[in-house]
């Protein structure tokens, strides 16, 4: 009997660190449906057991969907309170954040809306005073210590119970989707400790975003509910399928944006996206949106916070300012993306990467020192970025919004005709400018901290504030030249044609798109997150000139970049190869070197596999059939054979170390006095993914990105010259780009 006709524990899964085999994934998962649907038409059982299992994809993504919401709102409430706690606390209730304290008030005035006696002040609760010097510096030492207290317990909790915690967690989780294997990235301890430590480092006021982080989250939900059914836990390809659904959820949650989170998914983190996953990413964002939607975080029954309504249209003329933005946003993006990937590997190669803490706290400390002064880096980035984008109406009590009325209008209120600009609104260019180069400086620092840390919202920060700037420098050159040619056509006196908070709209779709190079995905995120459906031509226009001028400095985008630097095995899809190489040229073993480590058909016994196992470290061997011949029979995993043999060893009789091992059907003649032999032709790969030594690189690139190959054997007339794993191509291409080849650190 072949011992290995009935399964045993543990074939078919993968080691830590390694990558998965697509084309074994796949038709191990078309055999287990074939099984399904075969054994449905025998009983009633198996045929509900069939239904069940065809409807368990759609029960995951409803709970991921239920979980990622839950989740998202949750962590929006709690950072709302503890941002505040910062400022103040509620003598009501000290869980209320300062704007529930003063819903409940009745002595708020419309004039005085932030300010109610239930919400004190920590120099009000320790001094009783609210003005005054000795007050001001009290407010500046507990903002400080309460930012210093979140960001230490965050980086604490991070080291101790989950390292994989930290990040933004996007280039690992495009790496795991494109068949990476890390073992606890996507872990419940890694999940309970991102949420946790997300709400602490974004309360307390460091310069990052809980967007990035709310796909982790996602993921982590998709990973652990696909682990309660066996079509999902046994099978890693398909596994794959869910969490690409999971980072979709995740964006839906982050931004409220259902749609652009389907097409995030699609374009910037999923690898292999087939029609299936597509319907299944859109169920699951829904659910996610829905949830979230039912919980309410904002009390304004909107999904986001950004939520604008503008009354009036673009003219043509604008697009000039916001393809100015646009490449305002490329530019930021490449400065960003060079100077972070620089400091990141500084840290990584010098002491100051043995100090995660210090550095947290040090980050920490000239962030809430340099912030608290400047009231547009004071409050959370959310609400700063709420408030460039909203438009001026009568009732805004912001500095942005300090014009100077004409006490003879008599128009709607909707409709406030352009204005000079008052000393708020100069007073506020200049904190904005400051604020501006603060924020470029401290994201540069803080991204790649060890805590969750988010970009999409530093970098739309960044945008908006430029944005605002330039909106309201074209609004007041529109009032006061309003008979320059440009602007007779379009700007009457009297007449509102400018709308500042749509430049800064602009702004942030260009920074955020420099950064991430994201265009379509980019675009419909923006749309959804504020609600601006006719400014989707300024939109576009500002993302694809940030992706053309930060393109012109380099392809990579931020996560691209962080995978590189961490030397993840990613074969990236929009890298071109183009060199004139050829699969003899990159395969192993080379010239001089040892020949290749192969087993034969019919000849090696336990002992002999059990050695060359120990000697080398390689995932698996090519088998021939015999040394002099070299003919190509299949291929085994080195996990594989190792299972198999402690199996044999311990479940059949007879097994031995001199036994021989066959891959053939029947076995070979053997002396009658000889050992057992030991049949292993069930975990034998009879049909791996062959080349010939004169196929040309750029079609096996091409043949490693779309199948998702480990490896390929090279081949001449039948007889087996050598291997390419999917390493030596990252090797081959850094290589050809003049980079370290050793680079590519993992297997």
């Amino acid at each position: 009997m072949d011992f290995l006709d009935e399964p045993f524990p543990d074939v078919g899964t993968y080691e830590d660190f390694h990558t998965i085999d697509w084309l074994r994934e796949k038709s191990r998962d078309t055999d287990r449906h074939r099984k399904i649907t075969s054994k449905s038409k025998e009983s009633i059982w198996e045929f509900i057991k069939s239904l069940l299992d065809a409807w368990s994809g759609w029960v995951v993504m409803l709970l991921i969907g239920l979980l990622a919401g839950t989740l998202a709102g949750v962590i929006d409430l709690a950072v709302d309170w503890m941002t505040d706690l910062k400022e103040g606390v509620c003598l009501s209730a000290f869980w209320y954040s300062h704007e529930q304290c003063c819903w409940t008030s009745n002595e708020t005035t419309f004039e005085d809306r932030d300010k109610c006696p239930l919400w004190q002040k920590w120099s009000e609760l320790l001094l009783s005073q609210s003005e005054g010097a000795s007050a001001y510096i009290l407010n500046y030492l507990m903002y400080i210590l309460w930012a210093l207290l979140f960001a230490f317990l965050a980086v604490s909790l991070v080291r101790v119970f989950a390292p994989y915690a930290c990040g933004s967690g996007i280039p690992e989780i495009k790496t795991i989707l494109s068949g990476f294997i890390i073992r606890g990235y996507l872990g419940k301890w890694t999940l309970l400790i991102k949420t946790v430590t997300l709400v602490l480092v974004v309360s307390s006021g460091l310069s990052l975003g809980k967007e990035g982080p709310l796909v982790h989250v996602a993921c982590c939900c998709g990973n652990f509910f696909s682990s309660l059914f066996s079509k999902y836990s046994k099978n890693e390809g398909k596994r794959r399928e869910v969490l690409s659904a999971a980072a979709a959820a995740g964006v839906s949650v982050a931004f409220g944006a259902p749609i652009g989170g389907v097409l995030f998914s699609l374009e910037e983190v999923s690898y292999y996206f087939p029609l299936k996953t597509l319907w299944r990413s859109f169920f699951a964002a829904l659910v996610a949106a829905f949830t979230l939607r039912s919980i309410n975080p904002f009390g304004n029954s909107r999904l986001v916070l950004f939520y604008v309504e503008y009354h009036t249209p673009w003219y043509m003329a604008e697009l000039f300012p916001f393809i100015l933005l646009g490449v305002f946003g490329g530019l930021w993006g490449t400065l960003f993306t060079r100077c972070n990937i620089a400091w990141c590997r500084r840290r990584k190669t010098t002491r100051l990467g043995k100090y995660p803490v210090l550095e947290v706290i040090v980050v920490t400390a000239i962030t809430a020192i340099i912030a608290y002064p400047n009231p547009y880096t004071r409050q959370s980035t959310s609400e700063l970025i709420s408030e460039l984008f909203n438009d001026c109406g009568a009732l805004e009590s912001s500095q942005l919004c300090d014009y100077i009325n004409d006490p003879n209008m008599t128009r709607p209120v909707d409709d406030i005709p352009d204005r000079p600009a008052g000393v708020g609104v100069y007073t506020a260019m200049w904190q904005l400018a400051l604020a501006l180069i603060f924020k470029i400086v401290i994201t540069i620092f803080t991204f790649g901290m060890k805590i969750p840390s988010g970009l999409f919202i530093p970098s739309m920060a960044v945008g908006a504030m430029a944005g605002r700037m330039v909106g309201i420098g074209v609004e007041q050159l529109a009032y006061h030249h309003h008979d320059w040619i440009i602007f007779r056509n379009w700007c009457r006196p009297g007449a509102d044609c400018v709308t500042p908070g749509l430049y800064a709209m602009v702004g942030a779709a260009a920074c955020l798109g420099g950064v991430t190079r994201m265009t379509v995905s980019l675009v419909v995120i923006m749309f959804e997150l504020t609600g601006g459906l006719e400014y989707i031509v300024p939109l576009m226009a500002a993302a694809v000139t940030s992706k053309w001028v930060a393109d012109a400095f380099g392809k990579e985008g931020i996560y691209e970049a962080h995978i590189h630097l961490n030397g993840y095995p990613f074969l990236d899809v929009k890298d071109e190869f183009t060199h004139r190489t050829l699969a003899t040229d990159v395969m192993r073993p080379r010239r001089g070197e040892p020949p290749l480590s192969v087993l034969t058909q019919d000849s090696m016994t336990v002992e002999d596999v059990e050695t060359l196992i120990k000697e080398t470290d390689y995932n698996g061997f090519p088998v021939v059939v015999s040394r002099d011949s070299e003919r190509l029979i299949g291929f085994a995993q080195r996990r594989e054979l190792i299972l198999a043999i402690k199996n044999a060893r311990q479940r059949q009789e007879g097994i031995v170390s001199n036994s021989i091992m066959y891959f053939t059907e029947e076995p070979p003649e053997l002396p009658a006095n000889s050992p057992h032999p030991l049949k292993l032709r069930r975990i034998l790969n009879l049909s791996p993914f062959t080349v010939t030594d004169h196929t040309p690189m750029e079609t096996v690139v091409d043949i490693f990105r779309k199948l998702g190959l480990r490896q390929c054997l090279v081949t001449r007339s039948g007889r087996l010259l050598g291997i390419i794993t999917k390493k030596d191509v990252l090797r081959h291409m850094a290589q050809m780009a003049n980079q370290d080849p050793e680079s590519i650190m993992f297997n």
